[in-house]
């Protein structure tokens, strides 16, 4: 009845929720990606990654998951190679985001942000090697 008389409707509710949670799905999608930028010294080296991204001379730059956790290793001829981590930490922005997301009712575009990674940055980015010569 009170659908009728202008008063709450649970179901128009719903489907703006539904709505508003597809929507924040679909902006996610665009963020849960994330560029890496791999800088060394001297400049022109390799890089690797154990998620399968490579680049044939620094600098470059990555579109990665936000969610990935991966080693990189960095080599070039003359030089050390270099191998290090790179991780994920929750960004100021995403952890606000999320907590947004659940205060406005967004459980949808909440639970979203966990599975993407789309509330994480990757750490360190950029990712600067200062690679040392060979003895």
């Amino acid at each position: 009845m009170f659908g009728l008389m202008g008063g709450f409707n649970a179901s128009d509710y719903c489907d703006r929720q539904i709505y508003a949670g597809a929507e924040r799905v679909r902006d996610r999608h665009a963020r849960d990606q994330h560029h890496l930028t791999v800088e060394t010294e001297p400049s022109g080296a390799s890089v690797k990654t154990s998620n399968q991204f490579a680049c044939d001379a620094t600098p470059c730059t990555f579109k990665m998951p936000r969610k990935s956790e991966f080693g990189v290793t960095i080599s070039k001829d003359g030089y050390k190679t270099w191998t290090g981590q790179v991780t994920t930490r929750v960004s100021g922005a995403g952890g606000a985001g999320m907590a947004g997301n659940v205060l406005v009712g967004g459980v949808i575009g909440a639970g979203v942000d966990v599975a993407t990674g789309a509330m994480l940055d990757l750490d360190p980015n950029p990712l600067v090697v200062k690679l040392e010569p060979q003895d």
